[in-house]
């Protein structure tokens, strides 16, 4: 069955197949139609055009959109979504004047959430996961990343990655997954920390690729954590096993984490929220994507990401949520939006960019997510009634999306 959307207000981010990502002044451009119509066949972009010169269709269900908007579904490349519980007590710690960090040294933060996972059973742990994908999908989230790293211990890592895999087969959604076995040291490697490190790469590494449990691996380069040291480990060793690099950098310090991202091509440094005039200029010229987090500053309290001076040094920079129990308990990518408006100085344009064209680049789905293209998954938000694009950031407090279509289908 086709679908056509009719007499659409206006038709957003219309791009040809050459485009893969945006950087530097071409973030500020978003290509767009007034009083549109697209047609979809078989859950991919037919056609579209202007509704003065639309053609005569037959047998086709029919979607009015008289003052609507129709854009890309939102594309989160970042993501903790598979967790067990909550905690809500470390936010009414920080409340009460704890740190992240302190948190941390006193068992709570990841080790916390990981005592959780490795307690709860994979088939409740699926139930818990795939209700928080069911949320963000209604949300506008068309694909989405989610990494593994509150298992670390083998059992625990790969239940999380068979959880994911289930969740693919299940939900029309795009999922990549992300091996981040070394997002903290387990308590009973604090004093041996190479042995964990070894586990991971002669342990966990081989059986993830053997059941094809992962596309991308990671690693919290951060002080506390892992070092620039570490991560060249875990980036060589996953490279062995044909694992893509993205990684967590510059969150609270800047130790020479984007550098090695940049060495073994990372597809994506994420955070990035402490930067200087060197990491900027190790970007330059590679491969490999930005991605700051600002629900997780929001939440923490925490700098953000300084978008104008990535963007404006001619860089590229996509958006995505973080969503996960510690930091960033939320999922929506319309606040990220608005966020990015709000306290990271970006104008709507270069916002929407950041979750759609080079979000998609960020998840390797360059080719078939991410824009209004001829032959791309017919994978939309539409809007309510409202005023102009730049209304979604602007009235960040309410949901204006009246419907998301996955492979052209409404869910």
């Amino acid at each position: 069955m086709k679908l056509l959307f009719k007499n659409i207000k206006q038709l957003l981010q219309i791009r040809d197949n050459a485009t893969i990502s945006l950087k530097g002044s071409e973030m500020k451009e978003l290509p767009k139609l007034d009083d549109a119509w697209l047609l979809v066949e078989d859950g991919k972009i037919v056609d579209f055009g202007k509704m003065e010169e639309i053609p005569a269709f037959e047998e086709v269900e029919t979607v009015d959109a008289s003052g609507k908007i129709l854009l890309p579904g939102w594309i989160d490349s970042h993501t903790h979504l598979v967790y067990a519980g909550n905690r809500e007590q470390e936010f009414v710690d920080r409340i009460n004047g704890l740190t992240y960090e302190e948190i941390a040294n006193k068992g709570g933060g990841i080790l916390n959430s990981a005592k959780k996972l490795q307690e709860t059973s994979e088939e409740e742990l699926y139930v818990q996961s795939a209700r928080r994908l069911e949320e963000v999908m209604k949300m506008g989230t068309t694909a989405i990343e989610i990494k593994s790293g509150y298992g670390l211990t083998t059992d625990a890592e790969l239940k999380m990655l068979r959880v994911i895999k289930r969740l693919k087969e299940n939900y029309p959604i795009a999922i990549k997954a992300t091996f981040l076995g070394a997002h903290a040291v387990p308590k009973e490697y604090k004093e041996n920390k190479d042995a964990y490190l070894d586990l991971l790469v002669d342990e966990m590494m081989p059986k993830i690729a053997e059941e094809q449990l992962a596309e991308y691996v990671d690693i919290f380069c951060e002080k506390g954590y892992f070092t620039v040291e570490d991560t060249h480990k875990i980036l060589a060793a996953g490279k062995k096993h044909n694992l893509i690099p993205k990684i967590h950098v510059n969150q609270f310090n800047s130790i020479g984490g984007i550098q090695v991202g940049v060495e073994y091509d990372a597809l994506s440094v994420d955070h990035l929220e402490v930067m200087n005039p060197e990491d900027i200029e190790a970007l330059k010229g590679s491969r490999t994507m930005p991605v700051a987090l600002p629900s997780c500053s929001l939440f923490l309290g925490i700098p953000y990401t300084p978008a104008r001076d990535i963007i404006d040094a001619g860089l590229p920079l996509a958006l995505a949520t973080d969503y996960n129990p510690g930091s960033t308990p939320s999922g929506n990518m319309n606040l990220v939006v608005s966020l990015a408006c709000m306290k990271m100085k970006m104008n709507p344009e270069e916002a929407i960019n950041a979750a759609t064209v080079n979000a998609a680049y960020a998840m390797g789905l360059s080719e078939t997510h991410g824009s209004v293209t001829k032959g791309k998954q017919a994978n939309f938000i539409l809007t309510e009634k409202i005023p102009s694009y730049g209304f979604l950031p602007y009235s960040f407090g309410a949901n204006h999306i009246d419907s998301v279509y996955i492979n052209g289908k409404k869910i």
